[in-house]
């Protein structure tokens, strides 16, 4: 089993910053990659970003790029998503997730957290 903890949603007001945090626990050894969904009211779970450990490759969905970071730090298992330049459009629910699996693409992960909110005020 895996354990995924979010944490450093809230609210911020349009144009400011967020950093969430996600510490994996428990049988990550199998894991190749992390990253984050969201998924705003009414609307489907969308992806978001994902960093894979080989070769510290990153991914990124459209509507972020340029604005949110994915970084890792490793001893610690934990992922960081540093959201800049935020709309009122990123409200969501932002959940961390886990890949065992570099073939189902970025679309399947095997774990997910409990989610954190992020509310942007405009």
């Amino acid at each position: 089993q895996v354990q995924l903890v979010e944490s450093g949603g809230g609210l911020v007001q349009a144009g400011g910053s967020l950093r969430l945090s996600c510490a994996a626990s428990g049988r990550t050894f199998s894991s190749v990659a992390m990253g984050w969904f969201r998924q705003a009211p009414g609307k489907e779970r969308e992806f978001v970003a994902a960093f894979f450990w080989s070769g510290g490759r990153t991914y990124y969905d459209d509507s972020v790029k340029g604005r949110f970071i994915i970084s890792r730090d490793n001893p610690e298992n934990t992922v960081y998503l540093q959201m800049n330049g935020l709309k009122p459009e990123d409200t969501a629910v932002y959940y961390c997730v886990l890949y065992t699996t570099v073939y189902t693409g970025l679309s399947d992960p095997k774990s997910w957290g409990q989610g954190t909110q992020v509310t942007v005020s405009s």
